[in-house]
């Protein structure tokens, strides 16, 4: 079943780039480095179990992107794109009631990649160019949240046609959930997510459909295949019960809800909710999931007072607990930036653990705390480092021009920027900033750590304009 059909490897992720562009251009696009970071711990274990079982050839596993895209949409999505890239959306994220209903998502999803179902589809279309297709595929992408952009993104009813042609065949989806069930347990999580998660798809297949499930439509559910991850779960002795949510998903299910759009009234419904009579009674995960939304709630709603003693009941709550603990001071350290308690925010990260490495949400948290309390240098030290092993990471590199800015170093910031447009494919806009930093080079006074920068620039300044001149012969 993994034969991808006429398209190469190369191709696809050429394809899957072009898509990704205009993904990353969308409003809805969001890197939020705490939801990011969690659900990259649920992602990696997978990509190394596919690796393991041999479902992840190495010519895929060099040559595609595996990442994921997350969406601010309230909607329960999920999508795989050619060239390894994955769409998720937070209404997802704040439905699942653990990591293991996430991980089974997210295996079947990156079966459908490992298998070469989006090629073997794409094969099928053969009369259609790649290009074109993949602008049906962001139509089709647009429909499933407000069908007027998909007129804008596609003319002639092409939407429509795309999530016709598009949608995976009965046969791929029992792969996709056969081999993914696979994955998901060879990775360690519990195969009853795989269970409860169909049954929660099940039991909303039955309601009318508001739109809010849009997953149910590109990945239609049947009987047979619900039987079969059933039967497979008896096989293993398992019973079909869930366990509660540990505290710290229940928290970041609670972040996904909150930053997904919703209205100023539920915010403030989110607010009010600790006071409500029962609180106390509820379990401590419930309680910590309650106070984590009810604290980011009032942040949204700038205020900063009441969101402070909303994350430091959380802090008292979580605090035999270390990973969900970890949580509550991430909160409060950016409740307290955008306050403009610069100290607390330091603080509560720096006191954490003085003996670990920094993770991407205190790294991104700390360096704005650094270069907005007058200390840019201290900034630039945490973020050089971290850049040189992630280069690819846009915030970190936006994060390093602005703490350049504060330092009055020009030259450095504007290739920062630049770089920042390359982490997106913004080929163009990378050209724009790399030839802006020879403006400056062109005004002489440099130093010797400039001349090595300006070599830099030159370097990348070729590559974008290489990479530009392939996106345009690519239309």
């Amino acid at each position: 079943m993994g034969d991808g059909g006429e398209m190469t490897a190369g191709a696809e992720r050429g394809l899957g780039e072009r898509i990704v562009r205009e993904l990353y251009r969308d409003p809805d696009y969001i890197d939020d480095p705490i939801l990011g970071e969690y659900v990259q711990s649920i992602w990696q274990p997978l990509l190394r179990a596919a690796r393991a079982r041999g479902e992840l050839p190495p010519e895929l596993d060099e040559r595609f992107a595996w990442e994921i895209l997350l969406g601010r949409d309230g909607s329960v999505n999920a999508f795989a794109l050619p060239g390894g890239y994955l769409g998720l959306h937070l209404g997802l994220i704040g439905v699942v009631a653990s990591r293991d209903e996430l991980a089974s998502v997210l295996a079947h999803e990156l079966t459908h990649v490992t298998q070469r179902h989006i090629s073997r589809l794409m094969t099928q279309q053969s009369r259609q160019t790649p290009w074109l297709i993949g602008a049906m595929i962001l139509a089709a992408l647009a429909a499933s949240k407000n069908p007027e952009m998909a007129n804008a993104a596609v003319m002639g009813g092409q939407a429509i046609a795309a999530q016709n042609q598009l949608n995976f065949s009965r046969d791929m989806e029992r792969e996709a959930d056969r081999i993914g069930y696979g994955v998901m347990t060879q990775a360690g999580f519990d195969s009853r997510g795989f269970v409860t998660m169909f049954e929660k798809l099940q039991q909303a297949s039955r309601l009318t459909d508001n739109g809010s499930f849009p997953y149910l439509r590109s990945h239609p559910l049947t009987t047979e295949r619900i039987a079969d991850m059933q039967t497979r779960q008896a096989l293993e002795g398992r019973a079909a019960a869930v366990a509660e949510p540990v505290m710290e998903h229940a928290m970041l299910a609670a972040r996904a809800r909150v930053l997904s759009y919703p209205g100023v009234d539920l915010l403030r419904a989110w607010v009010a909710e600790p006071e409500a009579t029962g609180f106390a009674r509820l379990s401590a995960s419930r309680q910590a999931a309650i106070l984590y939304a009810a604290a980011l709630a009032a942040e949204r709603l700038r205020e900063g007072r009441k969101a402070a003693t909303l994350a430091n009941r959380l802090l008292t709550l979580t605090g035999d607990n270390p990973a969900a603990s970890r949580q509550a001071r991430l909160l409060a350290a950016e409740i307290a930036l955008s306050a403009g308690d610069l100290a607390r925010a330091a603080g509560l990260l720096n006191s954490a653990s003085p003996s670990s490495p920094l993770g991407r949400p205190e790294l991104l948290i700390l360096a704005q705390a650094r270069t907005r309390s007058g200390q840019p240098a201290q900034a630039v030290d945490l973020l050089q480092t971290w850049v040189s092993t992630h280069p690819r990471d846009a915030a970190a590199w936006q994060a390093l021009a602005v703490a350049y800015r504060a330092q009055d170093q020009t030259l450095r910031a504007i290739r920062a920027e630049g770089e920042v447009q390359m982490s997106v494919y913004d080929f163009g806009g990378a050209v724009d900033r790399f030839k802006a930093a020879r403006v400056v080079m062109g005004k002489g006074n440099l130093g010797p750590a400039d001349h090595i920068e300006a070599s830099i620039i030159d370097t990348r300044l070729r590559l974008a304009e290489s990479l530009l001149r392939e996106q345009a012969l690519q239309r």
